[in-house]
Order: C-alpha cells, then structure tokens, then sequence
C-alpha cells in the first residue's frame, strides 16, 4: 500500500509540472468565473434560475470538454513512461507491477476529477454567497455523474494505454474514440433511423450503451424529469427503466464500464511485454 500511495503521490506532483493541469483547471474554473461574470446566476431561462442554470450550464460544457481532457492527458500514462525508459527504471526498484499500475490510476483520478468538483464547489460558494436555494440533491446527483464519466474515461485511457507502446498512437486512438462516441450520440444514430435498416429499440439500446450518452440523459434527468427535451424517445426511456432506475444507471454503468476496462488494462499490463 506505501508504494502505491508513492506512485500515486509522484503521479500527482508530476501532473501539477504538466501544462496541460493548470490548462485543464483554468478551463473549468475560468468558464465558472465567466458564469458569474455574465450574470448566469442571476437570469431566468425555461424557468432555471440560480445555481440550477448554473449547474445546467456547466453540465453542457462538461460533457464536451472533459471526456477529451481525460483521454489527452491520461492515455499516455504508461506509453510514455515505457517509451521513455521511466518505466523501466521505475520497476528497478521493489515497485510491484500492481503497485505501479493502480498508484498510476488513483494519481491521475486525482488530478482530472479534482478540478471538476472545486469548480463545482466554486459555483456552490456563490450560490450561497448571493443568497440562492441550493438543489443539494441535484448538486449530489451531478458530482456522482461526474465521478462516472471520469471513472469511465480513465478506464478507456489506461487500456488504450497498455495496449499500445507508442504514446503517438495512443493519442490518436483516445481521439477517435471521442470523436466516435460523440458521433453515437447523435449523428450516426440519426442515420440508421432515417435508413429504416434496424428496430427504434436497437437503436435507444446501443445509444444507453454509449457513457457519454448516459451522462447526458443522467444530467438531463436532473432539469428535466419528463425528457422532454429528447422528444418522444424519453416515453420509451420511462415507461421501460423508470426516472429511478434510469438515474441509476446512469451513475452505476460508467463506473462498472471504467472498471471493466481498467481491470483489463492491468490484465494486459501484467501478462505483456511490459518494456
């Protein structure tokens, strides 16, 4: 556990060296200084006001922004330290593989989850700073989805991690899994319905299985219990899971989905050609 905790810690204070940490954490604290500054707090849009549309607001940005953040910055984790040699130089000491691995995984949750929840918490301060009612369970609910997707693109990006040696590729697999999941979201799932070629439930079943779509309908099941905004696909989203169970899927599958990945990564990890 001490060497874990190590490699965690140097993780850590190594991410806090990188550019890309405080380029992470300016976004989502300067976007949550730009909220206020605007006055988003203060208006009335659909009937959110408060730290509802702030909340509401940022939920939008978070599922564009982050999952790319996560899988930029983390997927090259282990290539880099393998193509550098820090791996093995690493493991020269008495650092066991799983030591090695999961300090890895908890130092980089830190850094990439983190910053998302102090912005969180920025905007709550000045929700009660300006007087306003805090939804305290819509603010719980939203920092557990926060927790999933950042569980779930960790997952991937350690995977990806470990079954490529070259950072380079690395990064070029981790952007085309954002650029395809964001695509199943939307467009492509639009293009088989118009093509008539599969069932309406074939479709809104491969769609929940995408995390950034769950992350989606998680955040909107917050503002809007009924769906409405997704049109009259949300009649089939309650009517089969409930607003309950589908909130709960909507946390519980992209953490058991990063966690697949991750204990597969480390599978990989250990049984290949570490160097």
């Amino acid at each position: 556990m001490g060497n874990l905790l190590l490699i965690a810690y140097l993780d850590i204070k190594e991410s806090l060296r990188s550019k890309w940490f405080y380029v992470y954490t300016f976004v989502f604290g300067g976007l949550m200084g730009l909220f206020f500054i605007s006055g988003i707090t203060d208006s009335v849009v659909m009937g959110f006001t408060g730290l509802s549309r702030l909340l509401l607001i940022f939920m939008q940005v978070t599922i564009v922004i982050l999952p790319i953040f996560i899988l930029i910055t983390t997927v090259k984790s282990i290539s880099a330290d393998r193509e550098s040699n820090i791996l093995e130089y690493m493991l020269s000491f008495p650092i066991s593989l799983r030591d090695y691995y999961w300090g890895k995984f908890l130092g980089r949750f830190a850094t990439v989850f983190l910053p998302v929840m102090m912005a969180l918490i920025i905007g709550i301060a000045w929700g009660l700073y300006k007087g306003g009612e805090i939804p305290w369970g819509m603010v719980t609910l939203y920092s557990l989805l926060i927790f999933s997707i950042c569980t779930v693109f960790l997952g991937i990006s350690f995977f990806i991690s470990t079954l490529v040696k070259s950072h380079d590729i690395a990064l070029g697999l981790s952007f085309t899994v954002w650029i395809v999941l964001l695509a199943f979201i939307d467009v492509a799932l639009i293009g088989l319905m118009m093509q008539n070629r599969v069932s309406d439930q074939l479709i809104i079943t491969l769609a929940m299985l995408n995390p950034l779509e769950t992350f989606r309908i998680g955040a909107i099941t917050l503002f809007d219990p009924e769906l409405t905004v997704i049109g009259p696909v949300a009649y089939y989203l309650l009517d089969t899971l409930g607003h309950g169970f589908l909130m709960l899927y909507a946390i519980l599958y992209p953490v058991v989905l990063g966690a697949l990945f991750t204990l597969l990564g480390y599978t990989l990890f250990r049984k290949k050609d570490i160097l």
